[in-house]
């Protein structure tokens, strides 16, 4: 398909918090030959260079001054399967949420707990998506992407990757350097359900050894309770990540917070970022247009389509008045461009 590229595209429709920013460049790809056609674009016009896919863990703070381009590759495909287990490779532009659904489908399991996270499949490395005791990493094999500035196919595996809690070297390293084309995982065919999570435990109470099918629905039933679909309120997710502190930070705290919601992490502490934000009055609270939803602390809603400027102020708020309650930083989980 040959590449259209438009001049001053609105972003709005592209980025999960609605924020109205636009771009100076705009292109859709959909295959690999468009995609090399976009980057040679950039790089003779020497434009900056942003990929999107849902644009579900990004702010935009301002507009682009450069080329955006909009990832629709797609495809899944099986490289190998035994009895046990099955490698596949699906395409970055797939949807996260439909590839889990097609996976439970095919019998594939170790994804239901991945359930309804927002974005395309190419996005979660790069975040090392997780929710509910399970993350991406887990299954994970291999990454595959383009190096911008070599134009090159290169192969990361997974021990490559740098995986941490919502990081990898694309955060780092590899940031703005690469887009990502395909991701490669293998998945087990015997179903090993992980209920190891309370609130997931408890949503299945009532069968002890749930099947995977169950853990699915209990993961999209937990998830619709707490976040808003994008499409219905503009929002990132989970907004800040939780804080991990030492162990002596954690017992001082807790002795000043008796109800502290706290996840053993070694011989640290994860704290709920949620729970702190709403103790310190945060939830439901709305200023210029932006808002913490009224479910879940850890998510800052955009329903009036407030700049990214105002979002970013709105966090910094936040941050500011957990670290002077607390004395805990909280770091913004969605990349700010």
């Amino acid at each position: 398909m040959p590449l259209n590229i438009v001049s001053d595209g609105s972003l709005q429709p592209h980025n999960a918090m609605a924020v109205p920013a636009r771009a100076m460049q705009l292109a859709e790809v959909s295959d690999l030959t468009s995609l090399h056609e976009a980057i040679g674009y950039a790089k003779d016009h020497n434009y900056p260079l942003l990929t999107l896919g849902a644009g579900s863990n990004i702010l935009l703070t301002d507009d682009y001054p450069g080329l955006v381009i909009l990832n629709r590759l797609r495809g899944i495909e099986v490289i190998e399967q035994s009895s046990s287990s099955v490698t596949v490779q699906v395409a970055s532009g797939e949807n996260w949420h439909d590839f889990v659904v097609y996976a439970l489908s095919q019998r594939w399991y170790g994804l239901e707990n991945l359930a309804l996270i927002p974005g395309l499949v190419g996005a979660a490395p790069i975040q090392n998506i997780g929710a509910y005791g399970v993350e991406v990493e887990d299954t994970l094999l291999s990454v595959d992407y383009l190096d911008i500035d070599s134009g090159q196919k290169i192969t990361l595996h997974r021990e490559q990757c740098q995986f941490g809690y919502r990081d990898s070297i694309f955060k780092h390293q590899l940031a703005g350097k690469t887009v990502i084309t395909s991701v490669t995982f293998k998945l087990a065919k015997t179903a090993n359900p992980n209920i190891s999570y309370p609130a997931l435990a408890a949503a299945v109470s009532s069968d002890a050894n749930p099947s995977a099918e169950q853990v699915f629905a209990a993961v999209c039933a937990v998830r619709n309770k707490k976040i808003p679909l994008p499409a219905e309120i503009p929002n990132a997710g989970s907004f800040f990540k939780n804080p991990i502190v030492n162990a002596t930070k954690f017992l001082a705290l807790q002795t000043r917070h008796p109800g502290l919601v706290s996840f053993a992490v070694g011989e640290n502490y994860k704290l709920a970022a949620g729970w702190l934000i709403e103790q310190a009055g945060w939830k439901g609270k709305a200023i210029d247009g932006v808002s913490v939803h009224q479910a879940q602390a850890l998510v800052i809603t955009n329903p009036q389509g407030a700049s990214g400027a105002a979002i970013l102020r709105f966090a910094r708020a936040i941050q500011s008045d957990i670290k002077a309650r607390y004395n805990v930083f909280l770091e913004i989980e969605p990349q700010l461009i």
